[in-house]
């Protein structure tokens, strides 16, 4: 099989495939497939002490964020999907050559309310939070009833976000919102929505109980982050009407053992276990509903050197090829660039990755920091080339 590369685009695929160059890779006894895209990273946690992470200076972040990338894209990843924190800049600086890094798809800040998600004060703390919009280690930022929702979700959008992220429910690292805490009011869930399909854009939602998931999909909330306590009459919905979902197994699995040792709040590690054992059930049950799953690491800090695990995590549960497809293919659908990452397609982003045995057969060929991937593309520039090809 020949594979054409020009301007960083695939041109041609095919047995006859050929150009005149003479830069020619010869890759014969390699697996060769597209590069792996992570729909659900946070490349500004440089420690999962998230209320820490937002008081550290910007700059600070964002010379750790752009190791974080960097060793991202060592591993295969050459799209990630950001959801709270990353901005334009650093965008601009990976497109730039500035840092090194897989392509970046951001929402911007993630949106969050006075004891929410993203609100990181403990009971005797009132102190403004203000500042959070303008704080590079910041995941989210507060915003409380329509129209404040309505200026946020605005103003991220202008700054640049390709799409909106609401805390939709409470979650595992903030000390004041227990798991099923329905945070946002509907009418401010439907304002967020209407504000991005204004835009032409999509509102995915943090989403734990099933509760929670169906108030969202009610509201018009088009993916779903998360989703352990999902039902399987919800499974059944967003099969039927191809809301895609991205689990996070392996960031529960990782905080359960070591979340202490990275920094995680002992509050915080109380709640692991109410979503660990759910969401990897729940796996197989959306594999078998033929739900669209994206391929979701959501590591924090020191933890996300594990971000290749969640390949063999979930393929415990379903098949190797389900497994891959969630980080090619389905992740495409995910962050809406069918066709354009995910595939090795004339037209398509020359992200290649080459793997030294076959992935179906043993998908821990996928993890341990790339190292049985010889050659890494990312849009057609070799960014990692072992001796000899």
């Amino acid at each position: 099989m020949g594979i054409v590369i020009e301007n960083g685009i695939i041109r041609d695929v095919g047995t006859a495939a050929t150009a005149t160059t003479d830069e020619v890779l010869d890759l014969d006894g390699l697996t060769v497939m597209p590069g792996l895209v992570d729909c659900h990273v946070h490349v500004i946690a440089s420690t999962a002490n998230l209320g820490l992470n937002a008081a550290l200076p910007s700059s600070l972040i964002a010379a750790r964020s752009s190791v974080l990338m960097r060793n991202m894209l060592m591993r295969g990843f050459t799209t990630v999907r950001d959801l709270g924190g990353a901005d334009r800049g650093l965008q601009v600086a990976v497109e730039e050559g500035a840092f090194l890094g897989p392509r970046l798809v951001i929402c911007g800040k993630a949106l969050s309310q006075t004891g929410g998600h993203t609100d990181y004060r403990g009971p005797y703390d009132n102190k403004s939070v203000a500042w959070y919009d303008q704080s590079l280690g910041a995941m989210g930022r507060i915003c409380d009833g329509v129209p404040e929702v309505q200026r946020a979700a605005r103003e991220e959008i202008k700054n640049g976000a390709q799409f909106i992220k609401v805390m939709a429910d409470g979650g595992v690292s903030s000390p004041s919102d227990p798991i099923g805490y329905l945070v946002f009011s509907v009418d401010e869930l439907k304002a967020l929505v209407e504000i991005a399909r204004s835009f032409g854009t999509y509102a995915t939602g943090h989403l734990y109980s099933d509760e929670a998931i169906v108030r969202a999909l009610d509201c018009g909330f088009e993916c779903i982050e998360h989703g352990n306590l999902i039902s399987d009459a919800t499974i059944a919905r967003i099969a039927k009407e191809r809301i895609p979902v991205v689990p996070t197994n392996i960031t529960y699995d990782l905080l359960a053992r070591k979340g202490a040792e990275f920094g995680l709040p002992p509050a915080s590690l109380a709640k692991v276990s109410d979503v660990r054992e759910h969401g990897l059930e729940r796996l197989e049950k959306l594999y078998a509903a033929g739900a669209i799953m994206g391929y979701g690491s959501d590591l924090l800090g020191g933890m996300q050197t594990a971000q290749s695990d969640e390949f063999t995590l979930r393929g415990r549960y379903i098949p190797a090829d389900a497994v891959i497809r969630s980080a090619t293919l389905d992740a495409a659908k995910v962050l809406r660039m069918e066709g354009q990452i995910g595939t090795i397609a004339p037209g398509a982003h020359a992200d290649i990755i080459a793997v030294d045995g076959n992935p179906l057969e043993d998908l821990k060929l996928l993890t341990e920091q790339g190292v049985y991937m010889p050659l890494i593309l990312k849009g057609g520039e070799a960014v990692k080339k072992a001796a000899g090809l």
